[in-house]
């Protein structure tokens, strides 16, 4: 039987792999279209061969998770959790790119007048190799016009932000040993759900990440309501974020 740890990996590999599936889509669409697909936070354009590497990995944990809960294996969700909320606690600040969550119902259709999330403009190519990763790069491809550099005192913490599962140098709520929430944490009615993405969003606004980031980057994050439930919560809050980030 499924822990409740086992469920919430399984939901999150389903989720990634969902959105991993879009990509491969767009990897066929020039950057114009690319950038109004989806109202993407600011990032570098994904490879395609990057993206199907993380649908390949992201795949063969699904199936050691499935394998691990046949065998009723109650520590192994349990573990990779723990070692998830460490790596991007105190290993990961090097990573710069990522492969933002792609959502089925915030896709446009080609030609829809709806206003972008960024302009696209072509950026210098970086070197074919990087230290940190050792891999060829691609031109990349960055949303937003003329991207401004990320303040030196929080780019480590910035960097780790945009693909934690759980914020950095967030205090571990109670229930869970690895800083996660007790199961039905994630209630996007509950009054308990909305000061936890009140407090997020306050937190990362203090951090220098602009409001437009917000949203992605907490419904991201372990046992956080959906994206679409985490824009309404900020938007009928933001005075009281404001104020609690300092802002007003």
């Amino acid at each position: 039987m499924a822990t409740p740890a086992d469920q919430r990996l399984l939901e999150l590999l389903d989720k990634w792999l969902k959105s991993l599936e879009l990509h491969l889509k767009y990897s066929s669409l020039d950057n114009d279209s690319y950038s109004s697909i989806q109202p993407w936070p600011e990032h570098q354009r994904p490879s395609r061969w990057i993206i199907e590497l993380a649908r390949q990995k992201a795949l063969a944990l699904q199936a050691q998770l499935r394998e691990r809960v046949q065998m009723g294996d109650a520590q192994f969700s349990e573990s990779v959790e723990l070692m998830a909320f460490l790596a991007n606690l105190v290993g990961a600040g090097h990573i710069e790119r990522f492969i933002p969550l792609a959502h089925a119902e915030t896709e446009r259709a080609q030609g829809d007048p709806a206003p972008r999330s960024a302009n696209t403009e072509p950026a210098e190519p970086r070197s074919a190799q990087t230290s940190t990763t050792g891999t060829r790069e691609m031109p990349a491809f960055v949303a937003g016009k003329g991207r401004a550099r990320e303040p030196a005192a929080n780019a480590a913490v910035a960097r780790s932000e945009r693909k934690a599962p759980v914020a950095p140098n967030a205090r571990p709520p109670q229930g869970a040993p690895d800083g996660t929430a007790d199961p039905g944490a994630g209630d996007p009615g509950s009054a308990a759900m909305h000061e936890q993405v009140i407090a997020d969003a306050a937190r990362l606004v203090q951090w220098g990440r602009k409001w437009y980031e917000l949203a992605e980057l907490i419904s991201s994050m372990a046992n956080r309501p959906s994206l679409i439930d985490v824009r309404r919560i900020l938007k009928d809050n933001k005075t009281v974020i404001d104020k609690k980030a300092g802002r007003s």
